[in-house]
């Protein structure tokens, strides 16, 4: 088996693992039940914990995505491919942050329940601070998110390593969600309601990752003639440049 391939296969998965990580930890996570979440936490530390591990999962495959692309997209742009390994590994730290943030909801919640009605207040307040502080960090870790995939969905589309079709949809895509964070940013509401905006790059990703595992890259990209030279200029550049046309 080549590297290309192994690489494929290795993005592949973590594109799977990242995706169902991210959907159960929803499917589980409390915190999403409406205004009376903190006794659905109080009811459900378990889950809560579950939820905070799969979402950790999701924040290393994240980063371990453009780890992964880095050894290939490196030979296509050394800048690009590192900017995107930098800003998702950004990303991790962020949605690592929201989940210490969510882990702090479980004391509250079992707090919570053994406070009179009355007296309730200041405990809800302190647990909505912290829901906010995770959608902020979430919102500022999908930021990160749209500005690395950008780059390596932009040498995708330059090298064809996979189709054309596949790395322009994923540009869009990122595009879209940009569009989704800013407007989370203005009008100050969690960025994972804008499901529209989402959809497009959330199931690219899905096609992406069953393209690796199933096709894999293309073994022959496309790469400038110069890709691989060295990045000297002056008269020596010029005169090896004119003995080549000689």
């Amino acid at each position: 088996m080549t590297l290309t391939r192994q690489i494929s296969i290795a993005t592949g998965t973590l594109f799977l693992l990242a995706t169902i990580a991210v959907l159960a930890a929803q499917a589980l996570d409390p915190t999403l039940s409406g205004t009376g979440y903190l006794v659905a936490v109080a009811h459900h530390p378990h889950r809560q914990a579950a939820a905070a591990l799969c979402y950790l999962v999701a924040a290393g495959a994240s980063v371990s995505i453009a780890l992964a692309l880095y050894p290939l997209l490196k030979k296509v742009s050394f800048p690009m491919a590192l900017g995107s390994v930098i800003f998702r590994a950004i990303e991790a730290a962020l949605y690592t942050t929201a989940v210490v943030s969510l882990l702090s909801i479980p004391p509250l919640a079992d707090r919570f329940t053994r406070t009179p009605a009355g007296s309730r207040a200041p405990v809800q307040e302190t647990a909505d601070a912290l829901l906010s502080l995770r959608d902020h960090a979430t919102l500022a870790g999908v930021f990160a998110f749209t500005l690395g995939a950008l780059l390596y969905y932009v040498l995708f589309y330059r090298s064809h390593l996979v189709p054309r079709w596949l790395s322009g949809w994923g540009v869009a895509g990122v595009l879209l969600l940009l569009t989704a964070c800013v407007s989370a940013l203005f009008s100050n509401t969690p960025v994972t309601g804008y499901t529209l905006l989402i959809a497009p790059i959330a199931v690219q990703e899905i096609v992406l990752a069953v393209w690796l595992l199933l096709k894999g890259f293309n073994p022959t990209p496309h790469t400038s003639p110069e890709a691989h030279a060295p990045l000297q200029s002056g008269p020596g550049r010029a005169r090896r440049l004119a003995g080549r046309r000689t």
